[in-house]
This record gives structure tokens, sequence and C-alpha cells, in this order.
């Protein structure tokens, strides 16, 4: 049975809407599933996305994966506390990507009182695996940060 993971009830407005004019935004990634235990998001292959090869920019799906990964981690706590922030993003590239989309799904590890460890798969449209990251997170006190 799938364990819910989230600390309190949210929807894909407003975690969409929570992003807009930030990185996420510029690059066209959308959150578009929210699972018991996992966040999905998708990010469109064009101009934005790729590097003067014709394909996708290795940095644009770490992008994805660490916008996806960050998002799921501070919807695990309690927001009025706390904040989760990046601490160490590993990501290894499978697959070249031309055209189309991609989407992330990200899945935790391990969920802690001072880190999350996150899994994130990077698949195309076809469901072909273009990367896989490892995303570690650190639990801050909004307290320590005044």
């Amino acid at each position: 049975m799938e364990k819910h993971i989230w600390a309190a009830p949210f929807t894909l407005e407003e975690i969409n809407r929570r992003c807009e004019n930030s990185l996420s935004d510029h690059l066209g990634i959308q959150f578009t599933e929210i699972g018991k235990n996992f966040l999905t998001a998708s990010m469109p292959i064009d101009q934005r996305t790729l590097q003067p090869m014709g394909i996708m920019h290795g940095g644009a799906s770490a992008a994805l994966a660490e916008t996806v990964g960050s998002a799921a981690a501070n919807y695990c706590i309690d927001q009025n506390a706390f904040v989760c922030v990046g601490l160490d993003l590993n990501i290894n590239h499978i697959r070249a990507v031309k055209s189309g989309f991609v989407k992330a799904i990200a899945n935790p590890f391990h969920l802690g009182k001072t880190t999350q460890v996150w899994e994130i798969q990077v698949i195309n449209e076809e469901g072909k695996l273009i990367s896989v990251s490892r995303l570690t997170m650190a639990i801050l006190s909004k307290e320590s940060l005044r």
C-alpha cells in the first residue's frame, strides 16, 4: 500500500502558480500529477531547453529534476515553520532527446527530520529513461533564516 507523504493538501494549480516568474516558468515546466507518494512535472524540448547540438541541455534536465524534487520536498513539511533547500544534486544522463516533452517523476528515498533524499526519473513521451537523479534536501527552520 502506498504511503501518503504530503504534510497538507495542495493542488496542481497552487504549485504551478507558486512557480510563476521563476526559472521553472521560463523553461515551461508544468506540474502535472500529484500521487500519494510522488509528484510529476513536464517540460517542453524547444529553443529554451536545447543545447547547440540540437539535443536537450543537461542543465535543463537538472533544472527539471531539482524543480520537481524541491517542490515535492517542500510539500512534505510544515511550510509555516520549515523550508527545504537543495543540498546536493547528482544526475546521470542516459539518452538524448531532441523534441516533444519530457516528464519528471519525484519519489522519496528518505524523509527525515533534517534531510530528505529524492529520486527523480526523467522520461520521454515513449516512456524511455532520459536521466536519473538523486536530490538531497536540507530542512531548515524558517526562524534560523531570519
